[in-house]
């Protein structure tokens, strides 16, 4: 089988190489899929250069979510069989032709979705439920502020959003990715910069109740500038680059709490609601209110374009290796 595997951290993929590798077998509980789909996100580029929180035993193989057909089950497993469509994740592992993963890691695909779209699923819209549902407490009727609107995370967030019964302001510094935020659904779409003035206006005076940023920098420091009383600033990631700071006098004579979110580790430190969650998303997957975009579906031998579309901000959605 074929297998996109980091052999050494290093600049621009020079530790990634497309090889062959034998096709693995299942142990007890444990399921081969054949993969038809890999979502690729943001930390599979950070993982090659070592500058992500997990850190691999080296050689690896990339890719942290996939959809496929069962192709074979271990010993003790029930409830799959040969041939159900699956989706899933293992942190590592898919980009790849075939995975072998605990059954537990996998949920049958919902028909409402393709395989692309499954694949590129579960990270992205648990990280906006947890964000939004658990950390903001975001409520029908609120405004919900959501940067880096075009992203993976993001567009969940804009779709999330919607869901809920809010409504929904999205940044993007791109004039064509706006437009494209527009025609799928937010009720209002700025520039990710001097957006501040617009949602004062946009909100009678008041501010965004929530806010969701995973870009950080400059976006996080304007954002302080125009989040409501008792308002909830979500701290999801800095794709900026640059790691913020504010001075506390600022929550606390505005009144709102700066609140960190974790989606996975949140389901560690809380089973129960992790499970909740887990299953809300893909309730919602099953019953079709959701709207996950496939920017592009790319051959599994040209992975370096789709690490590059992500790399230089091309992608509004999710890009997905196909086998």
């Amino acid at each position: 089988m074929k297998s996109l595997v980091c052999r050494q951290l290093a600049a621009d993929y020079a530790g990634v190489m497309l090889e062959e590798r034998d096709i693995p077998q299942p142990d007890a509980g444990e399921v081969r899929v054949r993969i038809e789909a890999a979502s690729l996100n943001f930390p599979d580029l950070l993982m090659t250069e070592g500058r992500y929180q997990l850190k691999p035993e080296l050689p690896f193989v990339l890719g942290m979510e996939f959809a496929g057909i069962v192709d074979a089950v271990g010993p003790g497993v029930s409830g799959l069989a040969a041939g159900d469509a699956v989706a899933g994740g293992n942190r590592i592992g898919a980009f790849s032709e075939y995975a072998v993963v605990p059954a537990a890691a996998l949920r049958r695909k919902p028909d409402a979705i393709s395989f692309a779209a499954a694949a590129s699923y579960g990270a992205a819209y648990l990280t906006a439920y947890v964000a939004l549902v658990r950390r903001g407490n975001l409520q029908p009727g609120e405004t919900v502020l959501v940067h880096g609107a075009s992203g993976g995370v993001g567009l969940a967030a804009v779709d999330v959003g919607r869901i809920l019964g809010a409504t929904v302001i999205a940044t993007s510094a791109s004039e064509a990715k706006r437009r494209i935020l527009a025609e799928y659904g937010a009720d209002h779409v700025l520039p990710d910069s001097g957006f501040r003035n617009r949602v004062k206006e946009l909100t009678g005076g008041r501010g965004a109740d929530v806010i969701y940023d995973p870009v950080g920098g400059d976006v996080f420091d304007e954002s302080v500038r125009c989040i409501a009383f008792d308002g909830r600033l979500l701290v999801i990631g800095f794709t900026s680059g640059r790691i913020p700071s504010v001075n506390v006098n600022m929550p606390l004579i505005k009144g709102f709490s700066v609140v960190g979110v974790r989606a996975g580790e949140y389901g560690r430190q809380f089973p129960e609601k992790g499970r909740e969650n887990i299953a809300a998303i893909w309730a919602w997957a099953e019953e079709g209110k959701v709207r996950p975009r496939i920017h592009a579906e790319v051959p599994l031998a040209d992975w370096r374009r789709a690490f590059e579309m992500m790399r230089n901000r091309e992608v509004v959605g999710k890009v997905a290796i196909v086998m």
